[in-house]
């Protein structure tokens, strides 16, 4: 990346880091109005929450150089906060825990950090704080180890407000991806919009798709005809894409589709979207029918697709 561009994305995240050093008070000489810095503070957080941790494990928690963390302890011990054990199984190593000076001197310490952390969101709405929580999340994400959550993603029936988003997402990726205009957002609310005031639930569904609390994808099966089903609206975000979330939705409506008694499933798509063309072809269903068409913008041809059940 050019010098030119990576300046004002290094410029932003200094100003963010003088921004929230500010806002939790990591300038002032005391963590919390105490006589303890912010680290010292997250030792004693470590130890309040951490069976009986070596100094070697708090180290590699946290990221401190071991005479630092040493240091520190050897503090803590003076002033009779910190206790060390050594180790049954290793002659080595001493176990650290609090002792009850150290657990009173942590408690209000806690209390104040929650109350102040309270404060500083009561001061926002719901769904500014519900921003915030997200915008944290990221930053956590994004800068940290992230390791693979067990489960990658889930499906859920849609709720309240998913519609909205569904039409959002598609008018977006649909135009940054394949330059398309409004006219698509406009039939994806449409679509959305029937589905929803004629909702079967015998014979109907839509999938969200979750990863980490965000939706990710969505797909819909619709009825066409007594024994008709139509697959809708699949998509998957593009950072949620190589998980095998486009297939795992369209075998949902397959099994919902045999379930319901529809005796053939169609949909329609259009030939830039290769992806998902790959997933109806690997899942099974054929190509029966090609047309030119003028949509969203753009020359493109159309096709239908039928999957026999």
């Amino acid at each position: 990346m050019a010098e030119g561009d990576v300046k004002p994305r290094v410029d932003a995240v200094r100003s963010f880091n003088r921004f929230y050093t500010k806002q939790i008070g990591v300038l002032h000489e005391g963590l919390l109005g105490s006589p303890y810095s912010l680290t010292g503070v997250r030792v004693l957080y470590e130890l309040a929450h951490r069976e009986e941790p070596t100094a070697a494990e708090l180290g590699k928690e946290l990221g401190l150089d071991a005479g630092y963390l040493s240091r520190i302890l050897r503090g803590f011990e003076k002033r009779g906060l910190v206790a060390r054990v050594r180790s049954r199984t290793d002659g080595r190593q001493s176990l650290l825990s609090l002792t009850a000076n150290g657990k009173k001197a942590f408690a209000p310490l806690n209390a104040r950090s929650h109350d102040e952390v309270a404060g500083m969101l009561g001061r926002l709405s719901a769904a500014e704080q519900d921003r915030l929580v997200v915008a944290m999340r990221a930053i956590e994400t994004l800068l940290g180890a992230r390791p693979e959550p067990k489960v990658p993603y889930l499906l859920r029936p849609h709720q309240p407000g998913d519609m909205g988003w569904i039409i959002h997402r598609h008018g977006a990726l649909y135009a940054q991806e394949y330059g398309w205009d409004e006219t698509f957002e406009a039939l994806v609310a449409e679509i959305a919009a029937k589905f929803i005031q004629s909702f079967d639930p015998k014979r109907e569904r839509c999938w969200i798709a979750e990863r980490e609390g965000e939706i990710v994808g969505s797909v819909f099966l619709v009825r066409r005809s007594k024994t008709v089903g139509k697959l809708r609206l699949m998509y998957v975000e593009p950072k949620a894409r190589g998980l095998g979330i486009g297939s795992r939705l369209v075998e949902e409506c397959i099994r919902f589709a045999r379930q319901a008694g529809y005796r053939k499933m169609v949909l329609w798509t259009n030939s830039v979207l290769a992806a998902a063309r790959h997933i109806y072809e690997k899942a099974g269903f054929r190509l029966i029918h090609e047309e030119p068409h003028h949509s969203f913008g753009h020359d493109l041809v159309g096709e239908t697709w039928e999957l026999k059940l």
